[in-house]
């Protein structure tokens, strides 16, 4: 049974029980806790947590998940994966056990004929927690599973919780018996391997307290309505009913690494466990990446950026290892697209751009891997010349963490330089970090936002927004909050959020801040609305300060924008699509949103491209939009269907997620469409000049353009003209010749920078050859050395010590340089260390010099024995410094 028939089965099942069919939900969720969906409840917490009325009382769905906890250990096992899909049924206050149960076991046991698995009975072995007689008596007696298949287990195994004060309950676990091949007979306490887990019937019915583990808290209360969660396991189910070993070899995974069998060479299977794992990493981090990719994440530095990044980069490394030389990114990602789609058709929409953002990944990358490679020749070198066979672990783990450099790469190319790795000593760094990391997340899961405060205004239903059509609209007060907390009234001076019926503010979302404004009443209350956010996308919260009276639930008020802010918001969000249609029409369709951020007057743009923009494409996409102004198109907007929207062309922005009816923003018909919900101008011309002010760099394959809109606009371009101007005044030349004139003093500085360059050099190699008239000798040893001029910089000092050492060559030699710099108040000591042949073959080598002499001129430093450096910030040291030079050499 393929996978895609096993996930439609399971959904078909519990429709046909009287569940609401829910759609997976993005992969990026707004919850504090995670950075990703890892589990199938993830989007019904708000129900389970009691802070929203769930709108069915029983639901199934297949959730998208991902967990990269265990990164590390995928495909050194095959129990590991990053990417999975969690189906699972819930109720909320409805059925309860027996109906859980039931419900499950039908569905594994039932003729594929009849809807079902068609898995036989005599396989699987429930769990029950400790003292759970309910669970157990409905297994053994209702569904006539033996007492000797039934085993009970501890909070560790049968009990959950969300790792947070909150809901949990005792768990009922179905293990597969896949026979006394995989291991010892006894059930799921004896072997996981031979039994595994595929299905885990959550009876919610306690509240737990504060506490860590999974058993590290304590038992609070029953709750006040009992609920069912559930999880089985798509995968795993797979692997059973497809007759294979594990994920790796079901119908989604094994078409990957045949592919990368194919572009590489090797053979999965064939005796190599490394090449093994390098095939399993591939197969499990394409798919994760296409998928996170496809809702809506790029790789960056940080947060889920770095996990996407971490997993694109590790693909192209076990690719590498396996022996392929050229780009392979599209292809895999391609295949996981192809593969993917029947259950998750937007893959397929946004087909180029992810590849587009995987390949770029692999681009860049592909730079870190020669980058690196360099870095590793010169730790190489370095140990080789202190007369050592093993890299530091801390040089194996700065490459690693610093540069991006994989440690299964340093280990090969160790080999082949004849050398080892401190592996104990880079694991016990890589523990370190490990652990700081898990301290972070810990210190920063204090638990889910309580939005409970809100619940009534939430079950009450939407805010009505009348923004669209008026500034100034009646409401009335539902409620005051301040510090979490319902309060009745508030006075002059305190600070609290306001929920009211009606509201004509605009809360931010879109990309679109904020309106700010006010609420009065009749009788002199004045409230000043600084911010506006929304709970449960649908419940407009005002944030405010009370400047004059007191306000009171229930009150009559008038809520009114700021009219100002409002048209240069309208203006900015408006100027948003002007420049993505732009955009579009010089870079073409795949120029696509990844981000935007619009207030009054200003908007900035975030769109995939995998290069700068050119001078000449900046001010085409300024011409265009400021044409678009000069249009007048007229700005329409109306509601209709997803679909529909989509097929008359309206861009969506990406990893967002829709509902069935959407707005369309429509700015003179073709030019520009888009779905949002954000406020307009009526027509173009309202938006007023458009000034791209600035195009940069946010990450792997997304560029930013900030541009003014509007009166700030006009400001900008008037102080630019104003320091044109200014400038054209000094110079005395027509403004014109400005860019001409301007080039020519540049030029002439340059010139003049290289003249005193050359003279500062000259007198640099003056003083340094009456060094060798003034030079001392220690032992056997000359040493030549001292302050030269000010000015030299660490590549003068290092081409005036080659050049000295190159005149002592012939006996043993220690040269030794000082100078000094000073940037504005700030001063530094460039110093440099080099040693003749004879001199390291007495044991003099310039790299210990440095390190001992660094301190001496308060600074730091480092080299290799015949050539070392460093720079201080006391001048005053250098005597100091070459006295305890002479003593060194004296020691050897």
């Amino acid at each position: 049974m393929q996978t895609h028939d096993i996930r439609q089965r399971f959904l078909d099942h519990f429709i046909k029980a009287g569940h609401t069919e829910v759609p997976s939900a993005s992969l990026i969720l707004d919850d504090p806790n995670l950075l990703f969906v890892n589990a199938g409840m993830v989007p019904f917490k708000p129900y389970f947590l009691g802070e929203q009325t769930p709108p069915f009382d029983r639901a199934t769905s297949v959730q998208k998940c991902v967990r990269t906890l265990d990164i590390d250990e995928v495909g050194i096992t095959t129990r590991h994966n990053t990417f999975f899909q969690m189906a699972g049924n819930f109720s909320f206050g409805d059925y309860f056990k027996r109906e859980a149960i039931g419900f499950a076991w039908t569905l594994l046991t039932n003729s594929v004929a009849d809807g079902g698995y068609g898995i036989e009975a005599d396989k699987l072995w429930p769990t029950v927690y400790l003292d759970d007689d309910e669970a157990e008596a409905i297994w053994r007696d209702e569904i006539g599973v033996p007492a000797e298949r039934i085993q009970r287990r501890g909070l560790k195994d049968n009990y959950w919780s969300m790792g947070v004060p909150g809901p949990c309950g005792p768990c009922s676990e179905i293990f597969y018996d896949r026979g006394p091949a995989y291991g010892e007979e006894g059930g799921p306490e004896a072997d996981e391997d031979r039994y595994i887990e595929i299905w885990n019937l959550v009876f919610m019915q306690n509240v737990r307290g504060p506490g860590g583990g999974k058993d590290g808290y304590e038992i609070l209360g029953p709750l006040p309505k009992k609920n069912i969660d559930t999880g089985m396991g798509i995968e795993r189910v797979a692997c059973i009913l497809q007759g294979v070993d594990n994920v790796y070899e079901t119908d989604l995974c094994k078409p990957i690494i045949d592919l990368a069998a194919r572009l590489t060479g090797r053979a999965y299977g064939a005796g190599n466990h490394d090449d093994d794992v390098r095939f399993r990493v591939i197969a499990d981090h394409a798919r994760t990446a296409t998928l996170l990719i496809g809702d809506g994440v790029l790789p960056g530095n940080d947060g889920r950026g770095y996990v996407l990044r971490r997993l694109l980069r590790r693909v192209v490394r076990s690719v590498r290892l396996l022996g392929a030389d050229q780009p392979t990114m599209g292809d895999f990602i391609n295949l996981v697209v192809d593969t993917m789609s029947p259950s998750y058709p937007n893959l397929a929409e946004q087909r180029t751009h992810i590849v587009d953002v995987a390949i770029g990944e692999e681009a860049s990358f592909s730079k870190t891997l020669a980058a690196g490679s360099k870095l590793f020749a010169d730790a190489a070198q370095a140990t080789k010349a202190s007369e050592n066979t093993t890299i530091s672990g801390d040089d194996a783990f700065t490459l690693h963490d610093t540069y991006g450099f994989p440690i299964d790469l340093t280990l090969e190319m160790a080999a082949e330089a004849g050398l080892s790795v401190d592996q104990q000593g880079f694991t016990a760094l890589m523990a370190e970090q490990k652990q700081r990391a898990k301290a972070d997340a810990t210190a920063r899961k204090t638990g889910h936002a309580d939005l409970s405060v809100y619940r009534e205004f939430l079950d009450r239903g939407p805010t009505t927004f009348t923004g669209f059509d008026e500034l100034v609209s009646e409401a009335k007060v539902l409620g005051l909050v301040s510090d979490g907390t319902r309060v009745r009234s508030a006075s002059s001076g305190q600070e609290l959020v306001v929920v009211l019926d009606r509201s004509p503010l605009y809360a931010e979302s879109g990309g679109q801040m904020a309106d700010v404004g006010t609420i009065t009443t009749g009788d002199g209350v004045r409230l000043r609305i600084t911010d506006v956010q929304k709970a449960g996308k649908s419940v407009w919260l005002h944030k405010v300060t009370v400047d004059e009276g007191e306000i009171a639930e229930g009150d009559e008020v008038i809520a009114s924008v700021d009219q100002a802010w409002r048209h240069g918001a309208t203006q900015g969000h408006s100027g948003t699509h002007m420049v993505h249609a732009a955009l579009r029409e010089v870079l073409g369709p795949t120029a696509t949103q990844a981000g935007s951020l619009n207030r009054p007057g200003y908007l900035r743009f975030d769109f995939h491209s995998g290069k700068p923009l050119s001078e000449s494409q900046r001010r085409e996409i300024e011409e265009i939009s400021n044409a678009a102004v000069e249009a007048n198109y007229p700005v329409h907007t109306f509601e209709t269907g997803l679909t529909e929207a989509k097929q008359m062309g309206a861009l969506a922005l990406f990893g967002e997620n829709y509902g069935d009816v959407v707005r369309v923003v429509e700015i003179g018909g073709p030019f520009s469409m888009e779905l949002c919900g954000g406020t307009h101008v009526a027509a173009s011309s309202q938006i007023g000049p458009v000034t791209v002010i600035g195009e940069s760099s946010v990450g792997s394959g997304v560029r930013r353009v900030e541009a003014y809109v509007g009166m700030d606009s006009f400001r900008f371009l008037s102080k630019e003209r104003a320091l044109l101007a200014g400038l054209a005044s000094s110079l005395k030349v027509p403004s014109d010749e400005v860019p001409g004139r301007v080039e020519q003093l540049v030029n002439r500085l340059r010139d003049a920078e290289k003249q005193v360059e050359r003279l500062r050099a000259d007198s640099a190699r003056a003083a340094a050859g009456g060094l060798i008239d003034s030079a001392v000798t220690v032992g056997s040893t000359l040493i030549v050395g001292g302050r030269l001029p000010d000015g030299l910089d660490a590549n003068g000092l290092r081409s005036l010590a080659t050049d000295l050492r190159g005149k002592v060559a012939d006996r043993p030699a220690v040269i030794a340089l000082f100078s000094s710099t000073t940037d504005g108040e700030t001063t530094k000591v460039p110093f440099v260390v080099a040693t003749t042949d004879a001199a390291r073959g007495l044991g003099v080598k310039a790299g210990d010099i440095v390190k001992e002499v660094a301190g001496l001129v308060g600074g730091r430093g480092g080299g290799k024995p015949d050539l070392a450096q460093g720079s201080g910030t006391d001048v005053t040291g250098v005597d100091a410094a070459m006295t305890r030079l002479r003593e060194l050499v004296r020691d050897r």
